[in-house]
């Protein structure tokens, strides 16, 4: 039975939710940046979930979807928040999280706050430490002028033709959340997907967590013609049968 409710943050900000009642340990979804849990894998994870008899949420952060709030007075420690919250109030005993895109990193913030309760965790193009590597860095001369003038800077996106706009505090605040210059001390079994068509965020990405995470268990399966968002059937077919062979399932 699927129920869905309003999770109040101490703020008075609502975080919207869809929660699937089942055995443990449950799956909770992490949706990428602007993405919501309307979203195709969102679906695709709570059906899976619904047919195994596996408990299962999914969420908006702060700013998207459902929820309330200014999607650009968003940060990462304001979503990683929200998903430590969502932990601790909408599930029980251990879980596996699921990332996309920066959900992979809201998934790796998560699980080391909450280490006890995290059974095991699946990437999907995964994106930690994107507003450092694959935005500001990339950022021309009058783009980071911009930025510094505005607070704010908006760049072209094949998945909006108005383009995606990037607040300055997005960036700067997102520097207190750098996970991939050291070792991430994450134990538990990981397993990452990726495609090798992905022009969002580089497959070498997933490669190099994959250096950087502590676990021994980690595996990463690179999909020659997969895009970044791994929502076609195939790559639907992938994210099932990973999770399958997690050794928690």
């Amino acid at each position: 039975m699927v129920s869905e409710g309003i999770l109040t943050r101490q703020d008075g900000a609502t975080i919207a939710y869809h929660r699937l009642s089942g055995r443990a340990p449950g799956i909770i979804f992490f949706c990428g940046f602007r993405s919501d849990m309307s979203g195709t894998k969102a679906l695709f994870l709570e059906d899976y979930c619904r047919t195994r008899g596996r408990a299962f949420v999914r969420f908006d952060y702060f700013g998207h979807g459902a929820s309330s709030g200014d999607f650009l007075a968003g940060t990462i420690g304001r979503w990683s928040a929200d998903a430590v919250a969502v932990i601790d109030t909408l599930s029980e005993g251990p879980q596996i999280l699921v990332g996309s895109s920066m959900g992979g990193w809201i998934m790796l913030l998560a699980a080391l706050e909450r280490p006890e309760r995290v059974e095991a965790l699946l990437g999907i193009a995964a994106a930690p430490d994107f507003t450092e590597d694959l935005l500001f860095s990339r950022l021309s001369p009058a783009e980071r002028q911009a930025l510094d003038k505005e607070g704010a800077v908006t760049l072209p996106s094949e998945y909006d033709p108005a383009g995606y706009t990037y607040s300055r505090e997005l960036i700067e605040e997102g520097r207190n959340h750098l996970l991939l210059r050291r070792t991430i001390g994450i134990p538990v079994p990981v397993r990452l997907l990726h495609g090798m068509r992905d022009d969002a965020v580089p497959w070498q990405r997933s490669l190099l967590l994959c250096e950087r995470l502590e676990s021994r268990d980690v595996a990463l399966t690179l999909l020659k013609a997969g895009d970044h968002r791994l929502s076609d059937p195939i790559g639907l077919a992938r994210i099932a049968r990973t999770l399958d062979e997690i050794p928690a399932l």
